[in-house]
């Protein structure tokens, strides 16, 4: 796959003796999304954190963008965003106290920044609360703000943990169309859900996670080509990962 926003090669990563990641290996164009999937324990959270730059590796290489993120690491995050599931704020802050704060740490010009952050705050339904401390925020709200945080800076690479947790229906269709504007102008969206209709309907291709390894990736139709008459991406995911190759021993 030539002229990749994301190339991930031969990623692996041990807790003592327990495998996390081994060998992983896929890539991202421009202008896709990308859904990795897999049962909790499959490693997607891990090779997330090692690509946003805030894990080691024990082997393996990350490119973002022409950059080698663990070579160059500053210049990498540059171009990324990542989006935990658990949203990590200060609670004390404001949402605009928060945004004022990410666009220092990016020494973001003050009047551009001023400008994307209310853009942002008011899309994601949060003007209206800017001056209140995230500490007092539901869950949805503290997630829209760490996006809103996130995408502050307009990153070229994002990475978004169940970006979904916690909103209305409403909210959650907002933040799709984000995404999916998003890629539309370029970027690289990798995304982890357990919502398995949103990957179906969201994702240019999908990566299926097992045990650390890259069990299967492609298209919907491709990998419903791997399977046996399923339909669903619920069906082809767990007739993947359910064969006996996949189970082991």
């Amino acid at each position: 796959m030539s002229g990749a926003g994301l190339t991930v090669t031969g990623l692996s990563k041990a807790y003592g003796a327990t495998p996390a990641l081994a060998e992983l290996t896929f890539q991202v164009r421009p202008g896709e999304l990308y859904a990795l999937l897999g049962a909790n324990g499959a490693g997607k959270t891990t090779a997330l954190r090692i690509i946003a730059g805030l894990l080691a590796p024990d082997a393996g290489s990350v490119d973002v963008f022409g950059v080698d993120a663990l070579a160059e690491p500053a210049r990498a995050k540059q171009l990324t965003a990542w989006v935990p599931d658990e949203p990590m704020l200060y609670e004390r802050l404001t949402p605009w106290e928060h945004l004022e704060f990410i666009a220092g740490l990016w020494n973001l010009d003050p009047a551009r920044a001023q400008a994307r952050a209310e853009a942002l705050l008011r899309r994601l339904g949060l003007w209206e609360v800017r001056g209140q401390r995230c500490g007092s925020f539901s869950k949805g709200m503290m997630q829209k703000t760490a996006l809103a945080g996130a995408l502050l800076h307009e990153p070229k690479l994002l990475l978004l943990d169940e970006p979904l947790t916690g909103l209305d229906a409403r909210m959650a269709r907002e933040v799709k169309d984000m995404l999916r504007e998003l890629a539309a102008a370029g970027a690289s969206l990798v995304l982890t859900t357990h919502i398995l209709e949103v990957a179906e309907r969201m994702a240019d291709r999908i990566g299926i996670l097992h045990r650390g390894r890259l069990l299967a990736e492609g298209s919907m139709a491709e990998l419903q080509g791997r399977t046996r008459g399923a339909g669903t991406l619920e069906e082809v995911f767990l007739e993947l990962t359910l064969q006996p190759a996949a189970v082991g021993p």
